[in-house]
């Protein structure tokens, strides 16, 4: 019973819920890749891949970081409520879940499962040197979708890459976002996030444009694989609800950034995977 609660809090901590920002992409690109729907056991080891990459690691990472903020210091690590070796044993079992999958998929995809790890791992440590972590966070959180292209088609493909560019500008974007609340704590703890180094309302710009490239880039993958209006409503609806997103928060009031990160991205990416589904069920 211990060793299930600390899973669970585990869980928790890492909010493993969250994989909903990235998995719908990785569907639209195995739907994109299959024409319609992957086969059934194809899409579960997709789906067992996905939930396994949402690891630990950047909890044990930041973990002194963690106990020093006062935003974080009451999550599992830093409050005592987890050990290091329990969540270090933790990233090792979802590691290799991560790769069984990988290698169930196709060969293809069990050569390219340590690059994508070390992506996730390296991200852990980015803002330590550098101003631009929320584009490698967002990079870790696009190579889902053009794994699960590969996953079907055994191969990537060059159309697929504007849908990862989508990814990493739309991850990377509302990352900033969520930074700007820390933008005190980095200056006083050395950490190189972007609103450290620019401001808030100038952070706030830049995530502006981020999205503004992830729409140009959604736009152009539904050039590519020749969809049809469905999906460009979709990306009617993904580009309002931006717009939204970004109005909930200013340089003056953050009071509302916790709504703008975690319920409009998750509603954002299932709604987007709706329309792009539709519109390839619709058309095949």
């Amino acid at each position: 019973m211990l060793f299930l609660r600390h899973v669970g809090t585990t869980l928790e901590m890492i909010k493993w819920e969250h994989s909903v920002f990235a998995l719908p992409f990785a569907l639209i690109g195995g739907m994109l890749a299959a024409r319609g729907w992957p086969g059934p056991l194809q899409l579960t080891w997709i789906v067992v891949a996905m939930v396994a990459a949402a690891m630990a690691f950047n909890r044990l990472a930041d973990a002194r970081y963690d106990a020093e903020n006062p935003r974080t210091r009451l999550r599992a690590l830093p409050a005592g409520l987890l050990s290091r070796h329990f969540v270090a044993g933790f990233v090792i079992a979802s590691s290799t879940v991560f790769v069984f999958a990988a290698g169930e998929l196709n060969r293809l995809c069990l050569w390219l499962s340590p690059f994508a790890l070390a992506v996730l791992l390296l991200y852990s440590y980015t803002k330590r040197f550098t101003r631009w972590s929320h584009l490698v966070l967002g990079f870790a959180d696009a190579i889902p979708a053009a794994g699960a292209w590969i996953a079907i088609r055994g191969s990537l493909d060059a159309r697929v890459l504007p849908l990862v560019a989508a990814v990493t500008f739309w991850v990377g974007g509302f990352d900033v976002l969520y930074a700007c609340q820390d933008c005190d704590f980095d200056c006083q703890a050395g950490l190189h996030s972007l609103p450290r180094f620019v401001g808030i309302k100038s952070a706030l710009r830049t995530a502006k444009l981020f999205h503004a490239l992830a729409i140009v880039a959604l736009l152009a993958t539904v050039r590519l694989f020749n969809l049809g209006a469905v999906a460009y409503l979709g990306v009617a609806i993904f580009t309002a609800l931006l717009v939204y997103e970004h109005s909930l928060v200013s340089h003056r009031d953050l009071s509302r950034l916790n709504a703008a990160f975690f319920t409009t991205n998750g509603v954002v990416s299932v709604l987007l995977f709706a329309f792009f589904a539709g519109d390839l069920m619709l058309r095949h």
